[in-house]
């Protein structure tokens, strides 16, 4: 399998936007990927000032992602980039994403995947064409200690899962901050960038994947309640539900999701507690290096990253001695390795193998990797994502208390 640098190109993500720097820093983390072209905004000019700013050359920085799908198509193989990153607001994913799947380009994509169920399914029949593959940045699943209660719940060992709470708390929209201009708040707050969900689907689509991901839990029906605390705001500030999933080995688990942008005092407070027949456990994104594990009536336990007892798939997320804090950027960079793991197996199939398809790998493509290396959240899964927003806001509009999942 090829170690060669991947080339990375990249859509938005220019001067003062925030969550392009952590993409860039976590796809070079490991020294496998260097930002090789990118259109970094919608305005040629302040695309061009973005390369500069980060030593891309002039001739690739591009005035529009269209200009940039063009001339990198023309480039020998050789020297065009292997996958672009797409750092838009919500809205604008889906136009640059068809197109750069449809042209056999790779794809990572910052989350909600795109507005509408129809749209992620476009996007998933494009890539079993073209055998594409897409990395959604669900970027929580990548701590280790989330990998540990991942390995805990599945392996059977807090039994049959009864309940799931997981909510998300901040506190930075609790005033009205779109009012001063303020870049991340202005699009987050208006419909037409960021679709039809607010606190729901910019803090919420994280805590239902980090739910999903550890459990394997799929959402049956939900009640939803979501409101706006600040007058005059388009979209919800504040959410709360109810959720049932499909019954696993005759228990039907029930849930509790929460996710408001208005509480006071509180950053990015994301917390998981998961609680089974046996024994139950709780992470908290805030102090990611540590699960806490209640198993009967044993004494409570506080399972610490790096350490030997913990699973394979923990112990490989880390990349630093016990005692020394690992956080954000390099689960981050986690999903980023899994993506550039199958990225590169794409690109060096094996005659005659067959596909391993787990949510994150486009049916079609003639390779095979293990799952635990390719450990990384895929269009099924922001699919599912784009699904649980339409699906919340149905509810909260609706008078019937229970919403199907996949209902209409």
């Amino acid at each position: 399998m090829s170690q060669r640098v991947l080339r990375m190109g990249m859509i938005g993500g220019g001067r003062g936007a925030f969550i392009g720097a952590v993409h860039r820093v976590a796809a070079a983390l490991d020294h496998e990927a260097a930002l090789t072209a990118g259109c970094f905004s919608s305005d040629p000019d302040r695309s061009r000032a973005s390369g500069r700013d980060l030593g891309v050359p002039g001739a690739r920085v591009y005035g529009t992602w269209r200009d940039m799908l063009d001339r990198e198509t023309r480039l020998p193989p050789g020297d065009r980039i292997d996958f672009v990153t797409i750092v838009t607001p919500n809205a604008a994913h889906y136009e640059p994403a068809l197109a750069f799947i449809e042209a056999g380009f790779h794809i990572a994509c910052d989350k909600p995947l795109v507005t509408t169920s129809a749209q992620a399914a476009r996007l998933i029949a494009a890539a079993e064409r073209s055998g594409s593959i897409a990395l959604v940045t669900y970027n929580y699943s990548g701590y280790p200690m989330v990998k540990e209660a991942r390995h805990r719940v599945r392996s059977g060992g807090l039994g049959p899962i009864r309940r799931v709470v997981v909510e998300y708390n901040q506190g930075w929209l609790a005033t009205n901050l779109e009012a001063s201009g303020q870049k991340q708040a202005s699009w987050r707050v208006d419909p037409a960038r960021a679709g039809a969900g607010g606190a729901i689907g910019d803090i919420g689509s994280h805590a239902e994947q980090l739910l999903s991901y550890v459990t394997g839990l799929e959402i049956e029906s939900l009640c939803a309640d979501l409101g706006a605390f600040v007058p005059g705001r388009a979209l919800d500030d504040d959410a709360a539900m109810l959720l049932r999933f499909r019954p696993q080995g005759g228990v039907q688990a029930r849930g509790l999701l929460l996710a408001s942008q208005v509480e006071i005092g509180h950053e990015n407070d994301l917390r998981l507690r998961v609680h089974g027949e046996r024994g139950s456990l709780e992470w908290r994104q805030e102090e990611p290096n540590a699960l806490t594990l209640r198993i009967g009536d044993m004494p409570e336990q506080v399972l610490r990253r790096g350490n030997g007892y913990l699973s394979p798939a923990a112990q490989q997320a880390g990349r630093i001695p016990p005692g020394h804090p690992e956080g954000f950027l390099e689960a981050f960079a986690n999903v980023y390795r899994g993506f550039f793991r199958a990225v590169r197996a794409c690109g060096d199939p094996a005659p005659g193998a067959s596909t391993i398809v787990s949510g994150q790998i486009a049916p079609g493509a003639p390779w095979r990797v293990a799952p635990e290396t390719c450990d990384f959240p895929g269009l099924l899964d922001g699919a599912r994502g784009v699904r649980f927003i339409e699906r919340a806001v149905a509810s909260a509009a609706s008078a019937e208390k229970w919403t199907a999942f996949d209902g209409a």
